[in-house]
């Protein structure tokens, strides 16, 4: 079978990074886990920080049995599957493989592209560059918007309008702003107590 087939099978998939890390955002902030970066995105936030992984050709295609026996090694049985934008493929196989280990499933994602594969927990992050599909957002089990600027808090309302009444919602300081920014989602927080506040905590511990 050709690559380009197994890719999309996805029995292999460009694969920017992996490592065993404190998960630093969201709702599950503070645990363990195993990051599995995807390489390849079409969504273009201009604040993002990992833009090194736009390019998918950048990152070679791995062998995706390889990455869950990675994944195994690590106590945590938890894997968070981020990008990029991860939905770019098809996430069944690396999903089905880590469920098969007993390995949770946590998706971090746009929203950009539907959805597929079996995922544990679905974090919709939306971007004003490319809107979600309609039905990720009641797949959605967190809604966590980044806030760059005051206009972002009614964008935030018009998100969290369309999700599911279990999810969590989060705001998000965007990290160049986070000094302006913190104080005004604080603020908004105590005016709106059905929003949490999510901060890049990795970020002040110094850790991937």
């Amino acid at each position: 079978m050709s690559n380009q087939a197994l890719l999309q099978s996805g029995k292999m998939l460009p694969i920017m990074e992996e490592f065993y890390t404190i998960q630093g955002e969201g709702f599950h902030t503070g645990k363990a886990a195993y990051f599995i970066r995807i390489g390849g995105c079409d969504v273009g936030c201009h604040w993002c920080d990992v833009k090194e992984s736009w390019n998918p050709d950048l990152h070679p295609l791995k062998n995706v049995k390889e990455v869950v026996a990675n994944a195994i090694t690590f106590p945590a049985k938890a894997a968070v599957i981020t990008g990029g934008e991860p939905t770019i493929y098809n996430l069944s196989y690396l999903a089905d493989e880590l469920k098969a280990n007993k390995i949770k499933t946590y998706l971090e994602t746009s929203g950009a592209y539907p959805l597929n594969g079996n995922f544990d927990w679905v974090c919709l992050s939306p971007k004003k560059t490319a809107p979600p599909v309609t039905e990720i957002y009641t797949l959605a089990h967190e809604l966590k918007i980044i806030v760059h600027n005051k206009d972002d808090f009614k964008w935030a309302e018009t998100h969290a309008a369309k999700v599911n009444a279990n999810c969590h919602l989060f705001l998000q300081p965007e990290w160049s702003r986070r000094e302006e920014m913190t104080p005004l989602i604080t603020d908004y927080v105590m005016q709106n107590p059905k929003w949490m506040i999510s901060l890049q905590t990795h970020k002040y511990l110094g850790i991937p």
